[in-house]
């Protein structure tokens, strides 16, 4: 069901790969709440995904960038603009990789090299972003920047490794970069940490699917799916939260404020 909640605005969304994607969720409920947008992604991820599928399907373009390279970003804001006539309304950044996951790197054993790859990726990109946004005046006032985080900022996940310091530099750019773009243009910028998600990169981190089944029989209401997702980062986007900012904002279904539930306890006693 639509409720007209982005009629008129425009947006960038990173990050959509695939139909698992929640950037790719975001852009479906973006185009039915009557957004227009621009989507991205880096060109390596864009020949393994199927990006021009959604372009179609949302009359959106797209144009590759790299998020680590300030100059690919400076030509994406642009052509942005161009397209969609106006100044950018809403950013989704949905960007996270770590090359010591992805080699099977124990925590004691990182490649430090891959460890500032992984924070340049999944973290300092979006302040890049946000810096670029900024030169170029590209927001307009009460526009809205989200993020997409995880617990493991906040608590240890043995598996998570570099990705968990990943995700905490990133709630604290949000938070610092919250108040700068607030003070200057009204713009709002949040962080969601989301349940563990059956996403192409969410599988990849080794134990995901114990990862997964903890927090869903955790959590009260279960794990929250993409899907669930994309319609809380519509309504971050919609005017009817334009009083929130620098927060990173729990999305999990409960998980985040138990201690044990009936169910792992169930499960531990058997």
């Amino acid at each position: 069901m639509s409720y007209n909640l982005l009629k008129g605005k425009k947006g960038i969304i990173f990050g959509a790969l695939d139909e698992k994607s929640i950037a790719w969720k975001v852009a479906l409920r973006a185009k039915e709440e009557g957004a227009e947008f621009v989507l991205t992604n880096a060109p390596i991820a864009m020949r393994m995904g199927e990006i021009n599928k959604l372009a179609e399907h949302c009359n959106a373009q797209i144009i590759p960038a790299d998020a680590t390279s300030v100059e690919d970003l400076e030509n994406l804001f642009t052509q942005a603009q161009e397209i969609l006539g106006g100044k950018i309304d809403f950013v989704l950044h949905s960007i996270g990789m770590s090359p010591n996951i992805r080699k099977g790197k124990e925590y004691g054993d990182l490649n430090y090299e891959w460890f500032q790859k992984t924070l340049d990726i999944s973290a300092l990109s979006f302040h890049k972003v946000m810096h670029v946004a900024e030169k170029q005046d590209a927001m307009n006032e009460w526009g809205s920047i989200v993020a997409l985080s995880y617990i493991a900022s906040q608590r240890v996940f043995p598996d998570y490794t570099d990705m968990s310091h990943a995700k905490a530099v990133l709630e604290s750019i949000a938070r610092n970069y919250g108040y700068r773009f607030g003070k200057m243009k009204k713009v709002r910028v949040n962080t969601i940490s989301q349940s563990p998600t059956k996403t192409t990169a969410g599988t990849g981190v080794g134990g995901f699917d114990a990862f997964y089944d903890y927090a869903d029989k955790m959590s009260p209401l279960g794990n929250a799916s993409a899907t669930d997702c994309a319609n809380y980062t519509i309504t971050l986007f919609s005017d009817l939260t334009r009083m929130v900012t620098m927060q990173n904002l729990m999305h999990d279904g409960g998980f985040s404020y138990m201690g044990i539930s009936e169910d792992i306890v169930d499960m531990i006693s058997k």
